[in-house]
């Protein structure tokens, strides 16, 4: 298991929104074991990935934690985010802080995300997958999402993981950028849609 690591704002407890219309804003950490927010410049690479697409994307934050990925997507211009968060503490910290930023185009779901992917599908353009490290979700998840019609055709989804890491992705997720950060690495993939055979 990795160990948490703390944001290296020189602030420990908070992370910086990097850009847009809620830039500057704190998010407020609260301690668990296993969270691992992704720090600000991972943040502003995956961003400046992302940035010719992002504005109205329909975002999934699916292992939610401090929701700082959805957040700087809503605030770079997403339509749209839905956070899934099993912890209730975790869930309920995640809604006071959309409240304080006066966000209204998100909903945060109390729930555990493998059960949450078993239910009714809705499209997503973005997803963010960062399961805790020790669970070993990626796989499942994926396959879930893949299969459950939870992605829109050219959905983008980005996946944290630890360097070194085997990860089964489904065989229609093409690698579009990658880098790493110490122990965690992270990729964005593309989605195509599958063909069905006549």
């Amino acid at each position: 298991m990795i160990p948490v690591k703390r944001p290296a704002q020189g602030n420990a407890g908070k992370l910086r929104i990097v850009a847009g219309t809620l830039r500057g804003s704190r998010i407020d950490v609260i301690e668990r074991d296993g969270l691992r927010p992704t720090s600000d410049r991972v943040r502003e690479t995956l961003f400046n990935w992302l940035a010719p697409m992002i504005a109205g994307t329909r975002c999934l934050d699916l292992f939610a934690g401090t929701g700082a990925l959805g957040i700087e997507a809503i605030s770079r211009g997403a339509g749209s985010c839905t956070f899934i968060e099993r912890d209730r503490d975790l869930a309920r910290h995640l809604q006071a802080t959309l409240d304080r930023l006066k966000i209204d185009n998100a909903h945060v779901v109390n729930a555990d995300a493998m059960n949450w992917l078993s239910g009714p599908a809705q499209a997503f353009d973005l997803v963010f997958l960062d399961p805790p490290f020790s669970a070993g979700l990626w796989s499942d998840a994926a396959a879930r999402l893949e299969s459950g019609g939870w992605l829109a055709d050219a959905a983008m989804i980005h996946v944290e993981s630890a360097v070194g890491s085997s990860l089964a992705l489904p065989a229609n997720w093409h690698l579009h950028r990658e880098t790493r950060a110490g122990a965690v690495q992270f990729a964005l993939y593309r989605r195509t849609p599958t063909i069905p055979l006549s």
